[in-house]
């Protein structure tokens, strides 16, 4: 039995809060995390709508539903499943995202990425291609993942200001975990601004806000 790959073309769907125009001076990409949709993490960005403000959720290429066969549904950036080729359709996929939007924005605008969970991993490995022009990288409730290739990911985030952010009673995230993301980190030569909230594996709006005024 030998392998093989097709390439073909499918579908993404993305959401936006704002309107692009010549108005925006910042423009981000948000990611959400594991079994969520786009539309529905994109709520959480309300605050960040101030006219001047492009936000695009995009959503995870594979669909499952959460229980069972039916009812609610989610979406997965990947699995352990051939996931080299996932990772490769992951940033064709976001770079072509990416660049319609710059298309249609001034050529000053800021981009800022960020990666909840799941998503920061996968945006993480995106970043690390080099091919994206980004601003600040903001990793929520996530981090650097470990299989991330140093070979060409270092030079991507040298000088990319990096922020962590998680919340205290994040059933995720231990003393353990953060260590081994610090270590990481340290690897790649980065030194993050690290912001922590009362709260669990959820974003938190004023702590977005604070995050957004101080990088």
């Amino acid at each position: 039995m030998t392998e093989q790959h097709l390439l073909t073309q499918r579908t993404a769907r993305y959401y936006t809060l704002g309107t692009a125009s010549e108005q925006i001076t910042d423009l981000w990409i948000v990611c959400h995390g594991y079994g969520q949709l786009a539309r529905y993490f994109l709520r959480h960005f309300a605050p960040l709508d101030n006219g001047r403000t492009l936000i695009v959720a995009p959503e995870a290429l594979s669909r499952f539903y959460l229980d069972g066969f039916s009812g609610r549904v989610g979406a997965t950036w990947m699995t352990k499943e051939d996931r080299l080729a996932e990772i490769e359709d992951q940033a064709t996929y976001l770079n072509l995202l990416l660049q319609t939007q710059l298309q249609q924005l001034p050529a000053s605008v800021r981009v800022t990425i960020l990666g909840f969970s799941q998503g920061g991993a996968t945006v993480s490995r995106w970043l690390a291609s080099g091919a994206a022009p980004v601003h600040r990288l903001i990793l929520w409730a996530a981090s650097f993942p470990e299989d991330i290739d140093f070979s060409s990911g270092k030079a991507a985030f040298e000088h990319l200001p990096v922020v962590i952010v998680y919340g205290t009673q994040d059933e995720f995230i231990t003393s353990e975990s953060l260590k081994k993301k610090q270590q990481l980190m340290n690897e790649l030569g980065i030194q993050p601004q690290v912001y922590t909230f009362e709260g669990g594996h959820t974003l938190h709006s004023e702590t977005l806000l604070l995050v957004d005024k101080t990088l």
